[in-house]
């Protein structure tokens, strides 16, 4: 058994260059976590540095919470090789780290600490905080309330596209006689609309719900007939040859080749349903996290706006987020050709 070390080898005359490699791969490896950890020391470093210029009780909270980051960002891309995966996706965060840190670092001293940008347009991060502490049983009845509303509208709008686009895309006859509505209605945005949803339906519920469905049902009718379009005719032939029906070359043919095209515009369809979500919700459903922006703008509370748009933004994300896993599990073949 060997019992070289490395200071037999330094005392041996071993060449001291060799270590210049391994600092190399050690600062690559492991320096962007440093960084990561150094910002976000920086950041609580901005807390509990200089006094407030206003009144926010959760700053010493927000400077110990940044201490918090700061240390598992440095041991969590240093001893990455012994966390496993958890280390090795902090360490592929870690220049995100970085730039949050020095981000959250300029917001803190330019608002809270020094005022160079005005009060109340632009609350510091701790506002921000107070706001899902102090507020948070109202915001969470404005989030339940727009994912009913969307759920609803989408499904619908989803359901009836996926349908009508079958049918144009299968028979003539149903393509000859909605085609020329559907060219006539569906490039209408659907916030305009709102006059004529908001006089006809009985409530702003209903009236919001068609506007999420119309907004919705024109992408995906539009992209599954692509798709149903586009099959190639000799899946066809073969299935009839094996003597298939009508109702099997539809159902496993036509829809599963047309699955690609159908999940497009499912996408297309949840931006377009968002975008309309919050217009509805602002001018005449009385909940909801548009109706939370128009009141918190309306009471000048800021902060409370800005904290109902990163939850806007989270809930969005985690819808897409949702659909890819879905198409991930029924296009097993095209799973990471397009990633979020």
């Amino acid at each position: 058994m060997s019992t070289y070390s490395l200071s037999d080898g330094l005392a041996s005359g071993a060449p001291r260059t060799s270590r210049a490699p391994l600092l190399a791969t050690w600062i690559r490896e492991s320096g962007v976590g440093v960084l990561a950890s150094i910002a976000w020391i920086a950041f609580g470093l901005s807390c509990l540095w200089w006094e407030d210029v206003g009144d926010w009780s959760r700053t010493h909270s927000l400077g110990i919470a940044a201490f918090i980051i700061a240390a598992i960002a440095l041991f969590g891309t240093v001893g990455a090789d012994y966390l496993g995966s958890a280390g090795q996706a902090l360490h592929k965060r870690a220049p995100w780290l970085v730039a949050l840190g020095a981000f959250l670092t300029v917001w803190e001293v330019a608002t809270a600490k020094f005022a160079w940008l005005p009060l109340p347009f632009f609350p510091p991060p701790q506002s921000i905080i107070e706001v899902y502490t102090d507020d948070l049983p109202k915001l969470l009845d404005s989030v339940f309330a727009s994912v009913k509303l969307q759920l609803g509208g989408y499904l619908i709008g989803a359901t009836i596209g996926f349908l009508t686009g079958v049918s144009i895309g299968w028979s003539r006859a149903v393509g000859y006689w909605v085609h020329p509505v559907l060219r006539f209605i569906g490039p209408l945005p659907a916030t305009a609309w709102l006059p004529i949803a908001f006089f006809t339906f009985p409530s702003s519920w209903s009236a919001s719900t068609f506007l999420i469905a119309l907004a919705t049902g024109f992408p995906v009718t539009v992209l599954t007939w692509s798709g149903v379009a586009s099959v190639s005719n000799a899946y066809y032939d073969v299935a009839r040859t094996l003597g298939a029906k009508p109702s099997f070359l539809v159902l496993k043919v036509a829809i599963p080749a047309a699955l690609p095209h159908v999940f497009v515009g499912l996408f297309m369809g949840l931006g377009s349903s968002f975008a309309v979500l919050v217009v509805a919700e602002m001018i005449g459903v009385k909940a909801g996290l548009g109706w939370y922006l128009q009141w918190a703008q309306g009471w000048a509370a800021y902060a409370n706006m800005y904290a109902a748009l990163i939850v806007m933004s989270l809930l969005c994300s985690g819808a897409i987020t949702l659909l890819f896993s879905i198409r991930d599990r029924l296009l097993v073949w095209q799973k990471g050709t397009v990633k979020w």
